[in-house]
């Protein structure tokens, strides 16, 4: 099967035609009934609520030994968990600290998963979707490029080298991150700024429709890159599409006007919560080396957005790696990323 990187791109628009396709002409792929994931260990980020919460009870389902649950506010974590807990009491159900718009949170975070004797599959769902442009005191980012980009992308890397040691045996180690068909339809007239991360953060380029779409555009070119560094035999590294969810959290900061009419529209176009969980199984557990820098939407194996497979686009995934790598020097990152290469 090819990879979504040696695959003809999609030239159709997004709307309508890869959203009918995606949404209504797919079907879900569900685990096999031996599916046993005991003795593993998940992580699962913004785990309290909506698409997150759903994941962690589907893995429960499959017999998971241990679930990390990682979320900004512990307490709203520990809620979720004990619902957890009642409902599969045999499992061991964690609530670790994570707070994405903060480096130190996220590198203690990585510290304390280093404490565990295995992590086997990771779920990075924690994301944002602002409606005005906020930047990041810690970082100067603004907040959904700092959440759903830069901070994923660090995680992701400082996971690498975890997941490469304490996975089990004779199996790699599973990272997906959560993507969106938007990305699709994102315009990036920022594409050709220098420096590129920080035009984003500039308040006259933020456009309310596309800030989104770019954050979901940036995680796919990171993983056209990272794939480079990693071999599918130590982890498997993918990006999956959950597809237009019903009941995510992501339409909170839309006001009332804008939650209602979305509301709406969920009722008559989202998938449930757990169908659209189960892309997060299926792009873990099910889906196996073949997806390894893969783009995964409708369960299915994808070509990434059409930008990236023209020159300019190319020339783009160069730089936004460069200034990525440069932002998260501080964390060595480079190193990292060089020794996975190696080892």
């Amino acid at each position: 099967m090819a990879s979504s990187k040696n695959m003809q791109p999609v030239t159709s628009p997004f709307f309508p035609h890869i959203f009918i396709k995606n949404q209504f002409r797919t079907r879900p792929v569900w685990p096999s009934a031996d599916t046993d994931l005991s003795g593993k260990v998940a992580i699962v980020t913004g785990a309290n609520q909506g698409l997150g919460l759903e994941a962690s009870a589907q893995l429960l389902s499959l017999r998971l030994s241990h679930l990390i649950i990682a979320v900004r506010s512990v307490t709203k974590g520990e809620g979720a968990a004990d619902v957890l807990r009642t409902k599969y009491p045999k499992a061991t159900v964690q609530v670790f600290q994570l707070d994405m718009t903060s480096y130190d949170s996220i590198r203690s975070f990585v510290t304390q998963v280093e404490q565990l004797v295995r992590v086997d599959i990771v779920i990075l769902n924690a994301g944002v979707r602002k409606t005005k442009p906020k930047l990041v005191a810690g970082t100067g980012h603004e907040e959904t490029i700092q959440v759903n980009y830069i901070s994923t992308a660090l995680l992701c890397i400082l996971l690498l080298p975890v997941l490469k040691r304490r996975s089990a045996p004779g199996g790699p180690g599973r990272i997906s991150i959560v993507g969106s068909g938007l990305a699709f339809q994102a315009k990036f007239r920022s594409r050709m700024d220098s420096p590129l991360l920080a035009s984003l953060d500039d308040a006259k380029n933020f456009d309310v429709l596309d800030q989104y779409n770019i954050s979901k555009v940036l995680p796919m070119m990171f993983l056209y890159k990272v794939a480079d560094y990693v071999s599918a035999d130590d982890v498997v590294v993918n990006i999956v599409d959950p597809g237009y969810v019903r009941g995510t959290g992501l339409t909170r900061d839309l006001g009332f006007a804008g939650s209602a009419f979305m509301a709406f529209w969920g009722h008559v176009a989202a998938r449930s919560l757990g169908v659209g969980a189960s892309t997060y199984v299926d792009a873990t557990v099910t889906k196996g080396k073949e997806s390894h820098g893969c783009y995964i939407m409708g369960w299915k194996i994808w070509p990434f957005v059409q930008l990236m497979y023209t020159p300019e686009g190319k020339r783009i995934i160069e730089k936004l790696w460069q200034e990525t790598l440069e932002e998260l020097r501080f964390a060595n990152v480079q190193g990292i990323l060089e020794d996975m290469k190696r080892m």
